[in-house]
């Protein structure tokens, strides 16, 4: 299964002086597959070790943090030799272990020829952290280009990197996308899905729909586990909450976050900040913050905590708690649900860095995301699930912020590619369209 942040990872294995590595993201993410199968193959060794798995190994970190102290105590306790010159030491769910975390700064001070890399789950729970000490990626659920790769189906591969802009590559894309939308981007869930292609629609529903409840399962259980002073309670009712109130609507755009009914006795934001705090922290849900009025940049400036629209991390996960069914999708039922092509959206945006995303509201007009491109320029992006294109709300917004440009995200096949100011993009190319116009 290939990811697009190997890339990165390698032009980090090439410099000559390096900060350890540092793979954030929710569990189940395929952080350990990234750095010990896909980084590993780059490496003449691989010595792994999992805090989580084996808790004992604490130990190498209970004295010196020199470096060369703990590589020596690493190579005691697992009885394998580590080459300097040659190897990966992977730290594996390195939350578990406080000593580590602050060892990976003595190793980009004192070791930084060193090929070291770690993860977690819940680095952004931690009390302390080494600032500055590391270079970090946040690993998400696959994005739709990794779930086409993933499908190794080389001719629609093709077409979506050459953005083809044709019937046909339409028809199977668009497929392809409400596949997506079932399956989500969880790697299990991703495997499992074309592994059990053979077998039929129904057995990869099946499987697939055994892999989200589990994974659901999971991070409930981690609720408790990892709250720390936050009530797991209250995190369990907003990730509830979250699928809930974004059903809530239907060929609307989704609307703020409601505080109140989500948890006995709490009503306010600042009830409730703790629980979304953290599940943020722990990359389960994404936020938007709405805007008022005349958009300018820089947009994070004229944000409310307090003002905020939740999404979940994984479109998959989302329809599995929902009880949306795979022939529901297929059968274009969701195109008036327009909040599963927005929480698509939000995880595009997300897995290109732009986290959190904006989007703007003037008395009855709504436009799903504002963004903003290394010019300055506030463009907004115009969410529509089905084949109805007519948008009254980025026409109000046109007429009140006068953009350079406009882009609207649809389930047709696009503008002309000869288009230059307000563009159509089909909801599969939202990637293409927000590296083009905006990360150019």
């Amino acid at each position: 299964m290939k990811r697009v942040l190997l890339s990165e990872l390698l032009a980090w294995k090439a410099k000559t002086q390096r900060k350890p590595l540092l793979i954030n993201g929710a569990r189940q993410t395929g952080k350990t597959y990234l750095l010990q199968e896909l980084l590993g193959q780059h490496f003449a060794q691989v010595l792994r070790i999992d805090f989580l798995e084996s808790p004992q190994m604490a130990e190498a970190f209970t004295g010196s943090l020199a470096p060369e102290d703990i590589l020596a105590n690493i190579e005691l306790l697992t009885g394998q030799r580590f080459h300097a010159d040659t190897d990966l030491l992977i730290l594996d769910e390195i939350g578990e272990c406080p000593r580590a975390v602050t060892s990976l700064k003595y190793f980009a001070e004192k070791a930084p020829q060193l090929f070291v890399a770690a993860s977690g789950s819940n680095i952004g729970l931690l009390n302390s952290f080494p600032v500055g000490k590391v270079e970090q990626y946040v690993l998400r659920p696959l994005t739709f280009q990794e779930f086409l790769l993933a499908s190794n189906e080389q001719a629609l591969i093709k077409a979506y990197n050459n953005q083809l802009n044709s019937s046909a590559a339409h028809t199977q894309l668009f497929d392809k996308l409400t596949d997506y939308y079932f399956t989500g981007g969880m790697p299990e869930a991703v495997s499992t899905w074309f592994q059990q292609a053979e077998h039929g629609p129904l057995e990869q529903v099946k499987a697939v729909s055994r892999i989200h409840a589990d994974l659901i399962a999971g991070y409930v259980r981690d609720f408790g586990k990892y709250s720390g002073k936050v009530d797991a309670g209250l995190i369990e009712s907003i990730f509830t909450a979250v699928p809930a109130q974004l059903a809530a609507v239907l060929d609307e755009s989704v609307k703020r976050f409601k505080f109140k009914q989500v948890h006995e006795r709490k009503s306010r934001y600042q009830q409730l900040e703790s629980g979304i705090s953290w599940l943020e922290k722990c990359r389960l849900v994404l936020k938007n913050h709405p805007l008022e009025g005349l958009v300018r940049s820089p947009l994070a400036a004229y944000k409310k905590d307090n003002m905020v629209k939740l999404f979940l991390f994984d479109v998959g996960l989302l329809n599995h708690m929902l009880g949306v069914s795979y022939l529901e999708i297929k059968r274009q039922g969701y195109q008036y649900k327009g909040f599963i092509a927005e929480n698509f959206v939000q995880q595009e945006l997300a897995a290109l860095g732009l986290d959190p995303t904006f989007s703007w509201s003037d008395a009855r007009a709504e436009i799903e995301f504002i963004l903003s491109d290394q010019a300055g320029n506030c463009i907004p992006v115009e969410v529509k699930s089905g084949k109805r294109t007519r948008a009254k709300s980025l026409q109000s917004y046109i007429e009140k912020c006068n953009p350079v440009r406009t882009i609207k995200l649809t389930g047709t096949q696009g503008s002309s590619p000869l288009e230059q100011q307000h563009l159509v993009y089909p909801l599969y190319y939202t990637a293409h369209a927000v590296r083009k116009l905006i990360m150019a």
